[in-house]
């Protein structure tokens, strides 16, 4: 039996329906995780530039846009177990440049900027209720990394019942293996998975 057939024959893989209105939430593409002296790497600035086409798509369309990014209090007073396993990233702190959106992605006036000291979007955070008191049912997800908070995003997308489409070249993560594994997950258990070449689909 095949990777892929074991899969099947537990009916994992199926489509998730396309929503009424889809926002897009911009994963951690700030400089820190594009610079790989810090958090970045792999194909992480590739994902950004490839995320700038699909950005300018949904501002066309005036559908919403979240930015999410990692931001600690300078005293480290909220650090978390999470700092445990990654100690640097308490250094993401309102005055470091890493925490900040890159240039390319630049959040314009009216975009929601989420700060958040945890990897999921969704965790003890309004995003659910900003999204859902502007109507939105659905969500993709482009940023960093793959594995860590892009994933986490998309199983508490789901979980509170948003429908997740993940633009597979628009998210990044600072190795291979676990960029290509955690799509796969997700596409198995959590999200549709598209280019950005076919963006069109969630309109």
């Amino acid at each position: 039996m095949s990777q892929i057939d074991i899969y099947r024959k537990q009916q994992l893989g199926g489509a998730v329906e396309k929503g009424n209105r889809t926002a897009l939430i911009v994963v951690d593409f700030v400089n820190g995780f594009i610079d790989p002296e810090i958090f970045g790497g792999g194909n992480c600035l590739e994902a950004a530039r490839a995320s700038v086409s699909v950005l300018s798509a949904f501002r066309e369309r005036g559908l919403p846009v979240v930015f999410t990014r990692i931001v600690y209090a300078e005293d480290g007073s909220d650090v978390g177990i999470w700092c445990e396993k990654a100690p640097r990233l308490r250094e993401l702190t309102e005055r470091n440049p890493a925490s900040h959106v890159i240039d390319i992605l630049r959040p314009r006036s009216g975009e929601y900027v989420l700060c958040k000291t945890q990897p999921s979007a969704f965790f003890d955070t309004n995003l659910g209720s900003v999204l859902r008191s502007r109507n939105v049912d659905a969500v993709a997800v482009v940023g960093a990394t793959t594995s860590g908070c892009v994933r986490a995003t998309v199983v508490d997308a789901i979980s509170g019942n948003f429908r997740p489409t993940v633009i597979s070249d628009c998210v990044g993560d600072r190795a291979q293996a676990p960029h290509d594994a955690n799509l796969f997950d997700m596409e198995q258990k959590y999200a549709n998975l598209i280019s950005s070449k076919n963006i069109q689909m969630l309109f």
